[in-house]
This record gives C-alpha cells, structure tokens and sequence, in this order.
C-alpha cells in the first residue's frame, strides 16, 4: 500500500499515526521532511510488517515507537541510529533473542515492552541500557533471568509474567529503585531471602507459581503495599515435621566458642577455621543465646502481616528443641492448628491489594 502523509491521522502536533491501516511496506515517500524533523510518536501497531523497516530511521527526532501487533521477526540495525528514541512498544509480534540489532544496547531507552512475543532469554543487549525504567517481557518463553539484569540500575517496573522462570537470581536484589516486579504465572518455588535489599519495592506479584513458603526476610519489605500471591501451593498447615542433621564436630565446637563467646585471637587457629567461627549464624529465637552453622532445623511457621493476612515463612532454628519466636499463636494453639481449622477466606486474603 503507498503511504502518503494525508493516510496517517496527525494527532497533535509531533505524531503521525498509520496505525490499523494493513500496512505490509512502509516508504516515507509522501511524508514531507519537515514532518519526518518534527515527528516526536510515531505509530505503526496493527499492521502486517515482518520487518521493522529502515525508513523509521529517518525521524530523526523520534521518541516514542509504537510496532505492536505485527508479524515482526526482526528490528533493523537502523533503530540504534534513533539517538532520541526513549519508548520503544514492540507487543505480540515474533521477536526473539536474535532479533535485535547488535548495537541495541547503544540505545537510550526509557521504556522498552517486548510482551507477547517468542523470547526464550533475554537479550543481553536489554541488560546494557542503563537509563532503563520500565522493562515488559510477559507472555514470552522465558526460562530464567540473567544475573546480567543487575546492570539496569534504574528500573522501577519489571514485568515477566506468564513466562517458564523457575527461579529468582539474587541480583534482581541489586536493583535499587525497583518498585514494581511482576512474576506471577510462572514456576518459581522459592523466593530468595536477598530480595529484602528492594528498599523501594512496593508491589510484589508471584500468584500462580509454585511457591510453598516464603523467607521471613519478606516482612523487612516495609514499603511493600501489594504481595499477591494466590494460585500457589502454600502451606494451609503448621509443618510438625523438622528436617535435623545432628551437628559435626567442628560444628559443636564452633557453636561453643560462639555460644560461650570464648575469646580467640588470629595466632591461636588456622585461618580456615577462623573463616569458619565468622560464618556463623545467630539463632532468630530471643530466648536462645544459640547459633548455627551448617546443622539447623528448618520450619514453616504461618505469621501475622499486615495485622490480619497470614503468611507461611521459613524459619531456620538452631536445634528441634528451640521453637520459633516469629509464630503469631501461643504454643498451645499452633500445636492444634490444622487444616480443617484454617479458614479458607483467610488463606485467600493473602492478595493485598
């Protein structure tokens, strides 16, 4: 179909719109210079591209693109020449990993949507765009998140629901302005306890995984305002059931010397053990002075959050004689909970918000 600049709907002063026009080529031909200079938005979605076309490049001043909704298997190398380029909403086309320029990470980016599309990782030229605030990665074929994420030092909102991720990297943790991460629809079975480090997290979204518990580190999340979390196999009972290895010997001594806060200098052991006594871990029960190593007892304990949602989080004890401080029943009650005495409604008002 020829193009010429009275098929597109001039929205307001900087947009050209040739949206919805079945468009299979796209040529400028038509457009005058001038409005290729003055063009700010540009939108392209619901049309039949395969490829984004070379001629985009020539709005030099573009800032927001819009190619959803096409047949796209390819971004052309061109798009890294669009210096002003901050929006770039590429939904529910046929990218994937080796569909992206070389160069892409070279861009400004602002806000980037690949949503719906056939990404099986993501690029790493994503991971190289540091001015990043909002990445969109829904509805791909994602197995998992590069550590590399750690790079995008801005990101406010990441979305990757309704992908194939099993697990969260410790170095999602590494993003500071993070307030919006998005996975639910996934199979993720755990949570990593270094996701307390998200200071500016303030909705958390992980409904439909796999999830059975969650670390108690999660109520340090004191600016969180939404955890959603239905659709996952929690725990609806206290588990009575610890998991022991008894202690080593190096770790009873350790924990005697920790324990007994017995005085040690660099001269009196080997620097291995030295290494060893650092790593030692306090037991979170107030009333134990006991601390761990290796041998701990892991417990599933449900707590109060936000004064009437009840969340099971993992608790690791120093010994099967120590009981868990975090309990939000007496121990009379926690003993006799059990799934017929747990309200569903409860169990369900775990979403907030």
């Amino acid at each position: 179909m020829e193009i010429h600049e009275g098929a597109a709907a001039a929205v307001g002063d900087g947009v050209l719109d040739f949206s919805r026009l079945s468009l299979s080529t796209f040529s400028t031909d038509g457009v005058s210079e001038e409005r290729k200079r003055d063009t700010r938005q540009l939108y392209l979605n619901y049309n039949r591209l395969l490829a984004l076309p070379s001629s985009v490049c020539l709005f030099c001043n573009l800032e927001f693109l819009d190619i959803s909704n096409n047949g796209l298997s390819a971004i052309c190398e061109g798009i890294t020449r669009l210096s002003n380029l901050r929006t770039l909403v590429a939904k529910n086309n046929r990218l994937d990993e080796f569909s992206l320029p070389k160069e892409f990470g070279c861009l400004r980016l602002e806000v980037l949507n690949f949503s719906g599309n056939r990404f099986t990782e993501i690029p790493l030229q994503c991971t190289k765009l540091p001015r990043l605030q909002s990445l969109s990665l829904g509805g791909n074929r994602l197995k998992s998140i590069p550590a590399e994420i750690e790079n995008l030092t801005s990101l406010e909102l990441l979305y990757l629901g309704g992908n194939l991720i099993t697990a969260i990297p410790p170095e999602v943790a590494n993003l500071p302005y993070l307030s919006y991460l998005v996975l639910c629809d996934n199979r993720i079975q755990s949570v990593p306890p270094q996701l307390t480090r998200l200071h500016s997290l303030r909705s958390l979204s992980l409904h439909n995984n796999l999830l059975t518990y969650l670390p108690r580190e999660i109520l340090c999340l004191v600016h969180l305002h939404e955890l959603s979390l239905r659709g996952n196999p929690l725990v609806v009972r206290f588990v009575k059931e610890m998991t022991y290895d008894p202690p080593s010997l190096l770790e009873l001594a350790g924990r005697t010397v920790k324990s007994g806060n017995i005085q040690y200098y660099p001269g009196d052991m080997p620097s291995n053990l030295l290494r060893y006594l650092d790593l030692a871990s306090k037991c979170p029960n107030p009333k134990c002075a006991g601390v761990y190593f290796d041998s701990c007892v892991r417990q599933i304990k449900f707590v109060d959050f936000c004064g009437k949602y009840r969340l099971p989080l993992m608790h690791y004890l120093c010994s099967p004689e120590c009981t868990s401080p975090c309990s939000s029943n007496p121990p009379s009650d926690a003993d006799s909970e059990d799934e017929s005495s747990v309200p569903a409604a409860r169990l369900q008002r775990v979403l907030l918000g």
